[in-house]
This record gives C-alpha cells, sequence and structure tokens, in this order.
C-alpha cells in the first residue's frame, strides 16, 4: 500500500506564514514612502507646468495673477491631492490631509527678480524634495 502525502504539514505552512510576515513588515513602509514621493512629484510637475504661463503673464501685465484663471490653468491630477494658490511672486500647493499622505505639507515656487525662480518643500518630513524641485 503506497501512502502519498496529501497537502502540507504544519511546519511549511509556519514557514511561509513567516516569509509573508518578513516581507510585509519590509514592503509596506517602503510602499507608503513611495507614495509620498509621487504625491510630491506630481504637485511639483504641476506647479512646473504652471511657471510658464505665470511668467507669461506677469512679463505682459507687470503683476502677477490674482486667480488660477487668469493664466487659463486647467485642473491636473495633482489638483485632486490638494490646493493650488497663487500669492504675491508665488505659486503655492498645498496637500489636503483627507486626499493625501502628506498631511499639510506644501511645495511652492517663489519668483525673485534676480534669481528667478526658487522652490520650497515644505511639512513634507523623511521624504526628500523630488529632482524638480532642487
Amino acid at each position: 500500500m503506497n501512502n502519498k502525502q496529501k497537502g502540507f504539514t504544519l511546519i511549511e505552512l509556519m514557514i511561509v506564514v513567516a516569509i509573508i510576515g518578513v516581507l510585509s513588515a519590509i514592503g509596506v513602509p517602503m510602499y507608503k514612502d513611495y507614495v509620498k514621493k509621487s504625491e510630491l512629484a506630481s504637485a511639483t510637475a504641476t506647479l512646473r507646468g504652471l511657471l510658464t504661463k505665470t511668467e507669461l503673464y506677469y512679463l505682459d501685465k507687470g503683476t502677477f495673477p490674482s486667480s488660477l484663471g487668469e493664466i487659463n490653468a486647467a485642473s491636473s491630477a495633482a489638483g485632486s491631492l490638494g490646493e493650488i494658490s497663487i500669492a504675491t511672486n508665488a505659486l503655492k500647493f498645498t496637500f489636503d490631509s483627507d486626499k493625501s499622505s502628506l498631511d499639510g505639507a506644501s511645495v511652492s515656487f517663489s519668483r525673485d527678480d534676480s534669481k528667478g525662480w526658487s522652490c520650497t518643500v515644505s511639512g513634507a518630513s523623511g521624504v526628500d524634495a523630488p529632482k524638480g524641485c532642487q
């Protein structure tokens, strides 16, 4: 009589569960950091796209626009993560805490007549500034 094993032994199942636990303990924090980096990069790219329109408006009119409508800015994918605002000599993207993992962080581009545009990231702890904002 030939008895073949059908199924897995308890030790084999415990090893598989342990391996999955170790992989998830490493993978979940890395995934969260990746999501933060991609949200920050998306906001930076959105603001970079508005820089040209804002600069052209400034050169034509001599002042900064008071709203996004004045530079014909369309909504973007990053716009669903927070709010874009225009201030004197600056464009700012503030992340909404309900829609983004970057709770209250912001990316801003400010313009200096002698230096041009410069980028600042604030409130994004543990995440480096994206390449478009260095």
